[in-house]
């Protein structure tokens, strides 16, 4: 197993990310390294939080977690750093405003959501409930009938069919 030095490590990473976004597979043609291993990289990247898309995409077709992760790297950041980070991500702050907007929204539906989700259980409470009593009204009329049935074969088998009908 080769071992690759932390430097172009680093190098390979800075390539896959914005605003160079190359490809893996291209990245692994030209370096001469598996594409395993830069996949395996990028994961370790991803892990510690810094965009790494690296699949040649724009911006705008990134994933939600790459997308997500530049919100909360560029939360704390006023007009001038915001500016000076999507310079060197190869982004415009406009892309970035709209992530945000979208997480923030993504926050208010989940919310809703989850309102949802306790209105709908707390409706399937009370169907579970009334339909629990409905079947032990039906069991009990149907143990009725059964006892009814049987009282009626006895009284058949005691005293003979009746002649009234």
């Amino acid at each position: 197993m080769k071992r690759y030095s932390p430097e172009r490590k680093q190098a390979m990473l800075e390539k896959m990310m914005p605003p160079h976004n190359i490809r893996v597979a291209q990245l692994g043609r030209e370096s001469a390294i598996s594409n395993m291993t830069l996949y395996h990289w990028r994961k370790q990247a991803r892990l510690k939080g810094i965009v790494v898309p690296g699949d040649g995409k724009n911006p705008d077709n990134w994933s939600q977690e790459d997308m997500f992760a530049v919100v909360l790297e560029t939360a704390s950041l006023n007009q001038t750093e915001l500016a000076t980070y999507c310079r060197q991500k190869g982004l415009f702050v406009e892309q970035v405003a709209a992530w945000k907007v979208a997480c923030i929204q993504a926050n208010a539906n989940a919310e809703e959501q989850s309102k949802a989700v306790k209105e709908r259980s707390r409706q399937d409470r009370k169907q579970i409930k009334d339909l629990k009593q409905e079947l032990r009204y039906k069991e009990k009329a149907l143990a009725e009938t059964a006892a009814l049935l049987v009282l009626r074969k006895k009284a058949k088998a005691i005293w003979g069919e009746d002649e009234d009908t």
